[in-house]
């Protein structure tokens, strides 16, 4: 599949259920959508049939209140055959609750409560070191999530254990949950402050699939001891004029007269 289709098609499917089901986080859904169409198409070493296997590479997808586009990813990629996905979406007692489950095939981590997977990323990283395994880790967080003091410690960890097995994604849409990144705690310099610990990084625009394409493979590869940080420049609600960069897309559910605005722009793009 073309990985270009397949991130409209990730928006598609999470326009879709947020619709159906009246779900909200659509716009850090669709901002991190091209993200996840090049892991899952062209990069990640893992496929439903590999799913437990040792040697797989590792996503913990912090962004767990974006649950719909990891949802609509794994989905397209078979890793649900027998689920209609649509239907089981926050049914009661379903395991496809609004924030990811790892009770999933293909979840690593139960996430959402902001702060924890890079931690862990770290902790499956340096797993795969001392076991001299192959795999790579890789963990998607957002830019509101990085004023969490969990994850300074993480990064600094990392550095430490020289984890250049582990690339992590910043989803910098700018926009977290009261408000602009910048108005609320701002972290720029952030590529400068990463360095200072010790990592790589790349500052890529985020909804180029060649540009992610690349980072993707770039300076983790070096077997230098440095993790590797790809801050990805997105927009919250990408694809969808009236909701790029809206705060309220955070939280608001698309009516009728949204869903189907926003599934002609998408299907015309």
């Amino acid at each position: 599949m073309d990985t270009r289709q397949f991130a409209q098609r990730i928006r598609l499917r999470a326009l879709e259920l947020c619709y159906r089901k009246r779900t909200s986080h659509i716009g850090g859904a669709f901002s991190v959508a091209d993200v996840l169409a090049v892991l899952y198409n062209d990069v990640l070493n893992i496929a439903p049939e590999t799913v437990d296997c040792p040697s797989r590479d590792r996503l913990f997808y912090s962004k767990g209140h974006a649950c719909t586009a990891l949802y609509a990813a794994l989905d397209l990629r078979g890793f649900f055959p027998d689920v209609d996905l649509l239907q089981e979406f926050t049914a009661n007692g379903s395991y496809f609750t609004s924030h990811i489950n790892h009770k999933l095939r293909g979840i690593e981590l139960s996430t959402g409560s902001l702060g924890h997977a890079l931690g862990v990323a770290c902790g499956s990283a340096l797993a795969g070191k001392r076991r001299r395994e192959a795999y790579s880790v890789y963990t998607v967080v957002s830019d509101g999530e990085l004023d969490e003091g969990s994850n300074w410690e993480a990064i600094l960890f990392a550095a430490h254990h020289r984890l250049d097995n582990l690339t992590m994604v910043v989803d910098f849409n700018k926009i977290q949950s009261f408000g602009s990144v910048a108005e609320v705690m701002a972290l720029e310099p952030l590529a400068e402050k990463l360095r200072a610990f010790n990592w790589h990084v790349s500052e890529i625009d985020g909804h180029s699939i060649p540009e992610i394409d690349a980072a993707m493979r770039g300076p983790g590869r070096l077997g230098d001891g440095k993790p590797h940080c790809v801050i990805a420049d997105t927009i919250k609600g990408k694809g969808v004029s009236f909701m790029e960069n809206q705060l309220s897309w955070h939280y608001q559910s698309p009516g009728e007269d949204d869903y189907a605005a926003a599934r002609a722009e998408l299907e015309a793009g």
